[in-house]
């Protein structure tokens, strides 16, 4: 009787145990499929986050080689400008200015364009011409109205502090008045010179 006994209770042990045994491998097997699964998801995210990044990476040193070019671009053409300014103020300035210091060439060109406004009869003109202030302060009013005087009649003149060479002219009527001043003459001859100036410096 203890043996039939002892027998079942081996018996109910064995299967008891081998059934622990078989649920404890189903449970170890289920865990490691999910940590496998979560394995997994945890590399697709992290390429995922690496591949983002590297794209991000991408463009940032496409933008920042495209800001770079246009910085480069943009200064070479600001350096190039400044460069140009220079030697054609160099160019032209001193020139201008000497030219402009000389009444006799001040007084030929204002006879000239004396004589433009009314070809057929240039002692008729009535005519305002406006002289930089310094030149009264050199010359005297007097002096300066009998040059004016010399070139026709109809002719007024006045002084100005607003420029510092050449003339003013224009109808005593008003409506516009042309400028002939050291200024007016050195941007056109810098402009002018401009594209040669640039073909000799850059080619």
């Amino acid at each position: 009787m203890s043996n039939k006994l002892q027998e079942l209770t081996d018996r109910l042990y064995q299967e008891g145990l081998s059934k622990g045994r078989q649920d404890g491998q189903q449970f170890l097997d289920k865990a490691k499929e999910e940590a496998a699964s979560i394995i997994e998801a945890a590399r697709k995210e992290a390429a995922a986050i690496v591949d983002a990044a590297n794209k991000e990476a991408q463009q940032l040193k496409v933008k920042t080689e495209s800001d770079l070019k246009m910085a480069s671009v943009q200064t070479i053409a600001k350096v190039r400008q400044q460069v140009e300014n220079s030697v054609i103020t160099k160019a032209v300035a001193e020139p201008v200015k000497d030219a402009f210091a000389d009444q006799s060439f001040i007084r030929e060109i204002l006879s000239t364009v004396v004589k433009s406004f009314n070809a057929s009869n240039p002692e008729s003109a009535c005519l305002d011409v406006i002289l930089p202030e310094k030149v009264r302060k050199e010359l005297g009013e007097k002096a300066a109205s009998q040059i004016i005087a010399e070139l026709g009649n109809g002719l007024e003149v006045s002084f100005s502090k607003k420029f510092e060479s050449g003339f003013k002219i224009g109808p005593k009527e008003g409506g516009y008045q042309i400028s002939f001043s050291g200024e007016d003459f050195a941007e056109m001859f810098s402009e002018y010179l401009r594209p040669a100036a640039r073909k000799i410096l850059f080619g």
